[in-house]
């Protein structure tokens, strides 16, 4: 698999609430995304809102995140891909 790209908190966040997450709370730096199923199954997420994030950190979000959504959902937000592939934040 190719190299991460490098993410910050917001843009994260934002990609997040493309598939309907929504920021549920904030404590301190991090922020707790939630979403809620039709059968009120409740996935969320932790973030930490930093301008950059490191890449060991960027990556424990995207396999936390898989346990949600499809590899293929979440790849190209993640991963660089051609220039018109690229889905913008």
């Amino acid at each position: 698999m190719s190299k991460l790209k490098i993410l910050s908190g917001p843009n994260i966040i934002k990609i997040f609430g493309k598939f309907g997450f929504l920021v549920a709370s904030q404590r301190g730096s991090h922020v707790k995304l939630q979403r809620i199923l039709s059968d009120n199954t409740k996935q969320i997420l932790t973030i930490p809102n930093h301008k950059e994030l490191d890449k060991g950190t960027v990556k424990a979000i995207y396999r936390q995140a898989l346990r949600y959504l499809s590899e293929s959902e979440l790849k190209p937000y993640f991963y660089p891909t051609s220039e018109r592939e690229s889905p913008t934040f």
